[in-house]
């Protein structure tokens, strides 16, 4: 799984850093969210989806490996 975030659709709601801290989190000036890790572990993926399925932008998008 690789993950990215489109920073035009981001609205800086958070949602995606409360769901998913250690791969999550938000720049200080404008609250825009970006990546800690863009491939995150297993133990990490039900998180990160949940965030995808929170931002109310629709702005994370999950890509899954092809392997």
């Amino acid at each position: 799984m690789r993950i990215e975030i489109d920073e035009e659709k981001c609205i800086g709601a958070g949602q995606c850093v409360m769901s998913a801290p250690e791969t999550f989190d938000q720049r200080d000036e404008d609250g825009v969210a970006f990546l800690i890790e863009d491939s995150p572990t297993p133990d990490r993926q039900a998180q990160v989806r949940e965030a995808v399925t929170l931002c109310p932008a629709a702005a994370i998008t999950v890509v899954e490996d092809q392997s």
